[in-house]
């Protein structure tokens, strides 16, 4: 492993900030509308996101732009990882690899939710949160590629058990981030307090505040009892559901 110091790495950390965030601003969303002849801004909620793409066009077309949202969150931060892979920061044993790929995600999130390409007024960073860390955690084991599907499998199972779409989302990121803290706590427990492996348990922290802030509104509603409930079994009906995400 090749040791790299700050002063090396730091314009490189500029430059995938700035990438992955452009990159987030791209909204398959408003993409995929357009193709339908279609404003997502204008049908249903209005969000650019998976669940408002469902209900306005099916599953089906809903699918494939979690998938692409997924994608978003999950490709920049793999490739950093085989960028960086060999090399750890200088005096330490901690990877390179291990911040950047939660460096670029983080930026590709904030750049979907906070897009400048639409007034900053963009989706919630479910799809690509979770694709991020499915992405990410694949990285760590080639096992958990399936332990990763399982567990979104899981998230749907729990919307459509509980029709609290918002929340199951939510729980899902948090979930998955808990699954990398723990991965990251246990490989470096005797440097926990070294500023990079803080950095990176900062990182996981702000990948989950910026997708709970996102749906502060649906959480009001529904602790005030008002949020409206999704439905898996009509969503995949081709029927109308109610929540965005």
């Amino acid at each position: 492993m090749k040791p790299v110091a700050f002063s090396e790495l730091w314009y490189w950390l500029l430059l995938m900030a700035v990438v992955c965030y452009l990159i987030g601003c791209f909204n398959f969303a408003v993409l995929i509308a357009r193709t339908k002849h279609k404003d997502v801004h204008k049908i249903g909620s209005g969000n650019p996101g998976t669940m408002n793409m469902t209900r306005e066009f099916g599953l089906k077309v809903g699918l494939i732009n979690f998938l692409c949202d997924a994608c978003k969150g999950g490709i920049p931060a793999v490739v950093s990882y085989f960028i960086f892979r060999g090399y750890v920061f200088a005096g330490t044993e901690i990877a390179v690899s291990d911040f950047t790929r939660y460096f670029c995600g983080l930026f590709v999130i904030i750049g979907h939710i906070w897009p400048v390409t639409m007034k900053f007024q963009g989706g919630k960073g479910i799809a690509s949160s979770l694709g991020l860390f499915w992405f990410c955690l694949s990285c760590e084991d080639p096992w958990y590629i399936l332990y990763g599907f399982l567990a979104l499998v899981g998230v749907v199972a729990y919307i459509a058990f509980t029709e609290w779409g918002s929340m199951g989302s939510l729980l899902g990121v948090s979930g998955f981030s808990v699954w990398q803290g723990l991965v990251f706590y246990f490989r470096y427990q005797s440097s926990l307090m070294n500023g990079w492996v803080i950095a990176m348990f900062v990182l996981l922290l702000c990948l989950n505040f910026l997708t709970w802030f996102a749906h502060r509104k649906n959480l009001v509603r529904l602790f005030a009892g008002e949020e409206h409930r999704t439905s898996v079994k009509k969503l995949s009906k081709g029927k109308r559901g109610t929540e965005n995400m």
